[in-house]
């Protein structure tokens, strides 16, 4: 750390983070630090795809949060995993590559007034970096970094409930990301030949590694970002205040510091350094440098309500590793022909459909899977079975993301306020309904479905929202808190550029910027935010 002045700062080694580096040490005229809190992305379970099992809940790679206690859900807390380690959430995520719909990016074109944001001009920023692998087309590129796979299994119970769900009138898919993701079908992955496909392979090695304008500090933590007053009456962020693990230490940022702590990081980063609702901060001892007060509010995020079906006839990840000997077999496929389940991603099926014909765009996700749990990191059951998790798409209840304290060592207050609105109670009702539609139908019969998780007496709406609050779990796609918007939006705290109003030299490129949720898994559009992010940036420089 003996050089610590540089042209771009970037916080955040995550999914956007990566990129962010990738593209701006392209030009060798420029200096690039990277500072993550985590460490590299080493650890083995890392990279076999069902390692996310040993991933989440381990400080080496999560930041081991856990929500407030939500009405929603009836006072429960949550865990709530975000990855903390080098390619950040990518690196412990369910590897499902998902756009979401073309009208997310129309909606966001028009809350922030920037055509930039539509589906046509968003679009070649996802082909930019997409290595597809069947190839380019109009919708897909090739030879990109971000490389996706199909999946290397099949299982018999998924592809009856498939049947099944195009029998309840859902039609096949092959590729949900093509602009209207309606439809049944196996997900796509991020994955290379077996191997998990993390944003730190994609984009920081070999290239940045290998770069001389770029540097890495990592087990290093900001503390705080550093304003400082200008001639002209305006504030810029000059750099960061780094712990790293023995003394603090200063960075400065000649052009630019990319704040990329993703949703929960960023807001609370941005908190702790006086930009934020204006209350909040004086109620713990912090100066106000701008009073925003959009800075943590807007948290969206997509709750799954699993439903667990007993079946009879068909192989279960269940009953196959249940015995040493499966697990042996699992482990001896993997190993010899990097297949089976240990190449895994949690969801194997996908379909997106509508709660109810009154909704013009499917608005709910399903995640299948030949397995069923109590809980995520619980011991699976001892009887066959799959679960059927289903999403609101676009939920409309909003949470928030606040500090607890002026220490940069406390965890913030994560109250994502479930199941608040109407809307998203009659949603979760409905959802449970659709499920056990699929499941009636012919096509599953011949395995003799049995309800087993909620259970079929829960039948009136009120009863099916309560049910959701008791047994529905985050999907851990968590968006919003720092939102872009137009000008005289009171809680936009980016403009449409992803830079933080009142303060120059100052963006904010992660999940976070998202006004609203997109209708599916929020990893890649994340990416693409990024690359888009990354030219905004290298254009201000030239």
């Amino acid at each position: 750390m003996s050089d610590t002045t540089f042209d771009y700062i970037v916080i955040g080694g995550g999914t956007a983070g990566a990129l962010m580096c990738n593209r701006l040490t392209r030009s060798k005229q420029q200096r690039t630090l990277l500072i993550e809190a985590g460490r590299k992305d080493d650890y083995h379970w890392i990279h076999i795809p069902v390692g996310y099992l040993y991933c989440i809940g381990n400080p080496r790679t999560d930041w081991l949060y856990s929500t407030e206690p939500d009405a929603g859900l009836n006072g429960r807390t949550l865990r709530y995993p975000r990855g903390k380690t080098l390619g950040g959430s990518s690196s412990i995520n369910g590897m499902i590559y998902m756009r979401g719909q073309s009208r997310d990016y129309d909606q966001w074109a028009a809350l922030t007034g920037d055509d930039t944001w539509r589906w046509n001009n968003v679009l070649p920023a996802f082909k930019q970096h997409e290595d597809y692998y069947l190839g380019a087309d109009e919708m897909h590129g090739a030879g990109g970094e971000w490389r996706i796979e199909k999946q290397r299994l099949r299982w018999d119970i998924l592809d009856a409930f498939a049947q099944a769900a195009q029998q309840a009138g859902i039609p096949h898919s092959s590729d949900f990301n093509r602009g209207n993701n309606e439809g049944v079908g196996y997900f796509q992955v991020n994955q290379k030949d077996g191997w998990r496909w993390n944003t730190a392979k994609a984009f920081l090695r070999p290239t940045c590694y290998a770069r001389p304008n770029f540097e890495m500090w990592v087990n290093a933590h900001v503390t705080r970002l550093l304003i400082e007053p200008q001639p002209d009456g305006t504030q810029r962020c000059t750099g960061v205040q780094v712990w790293d693990g023995h003394e603090m230490v200063t960075a400065h940022a000649t052009r630019e510091v990319l704040l990329c702590a993703g949703s929960i990081g960023s807001p609370q980063m941005l908190q702790l350094s006086g930009i934020g609702p204006a209350e909040l901060l004086r109620s713990h001892g912090i100066d106000v440098v701008a009073d925003l007060p959009g800075v943590g509010a807007n948290l969206q995020d997509h709750l799954q309500i699993r439903a667990v079906y007993k079946i009879n006839g068909a192989p279960t990840l269940n009953v196959m590793a249940s015995s040493k000997l499966g697990k042996a077999k699992i482990g001896l496929e993997y190993l010899m022909k990097r297949s089976g389940p240990m190449s895994m991603a949690p969801s194997q099926l996908g379909a997106f459909t509508r709660s109810s014909p009154a909704h013009e765009w499917p608005n709910l996700e399903y995640h299948v899977q030949p397995l069923s749990l109590d809980a995520f990191g619980e011991p699976l059951h001892s009887f066959p079975a799959f679960t059927a998790s289903v999403c609101n798409l676009n939920p409309t209840s909003r949470g928030t993301v606040r500090i607890k304290s002026a220490r940069w060592q406390d965890a913030p207050a994560i109250a994502p306020n479930y199941l608040s609105t109407e809307e998203d109670r009659k949603v979760a009702a409905d959802s449970l309904r659709v499920t056990r539609r699929i499941a009636g139908q012919p096509a599953l019969a011949r395995y003799s479905p049995e309800e087993w998780k909620p259970g079929p007496q829960y039948q009136t709406d009120e009863e099916l929202a309560r049910l959701a609050g008791d047994i529905a779990t985050t999907i851990f796609h968590p968006v919003g808190t720092t939102r872009m918007g137009a000008d005289g939006d009171p809680l936009a705290v980016l403009d449409s550029r992803l830079r933080v109003r009142g303060i120059q030299g100052l963006r904010v490129v992660d999940a976070g910027a998202m006004p609203t949720i997109t209708s599916g898994n929020t990893n890649s559009p994340t990416l693409m935010l990024a690359e888009k992010a990354a030219a905004w940036v290298r254009e201000a420089a030239s």
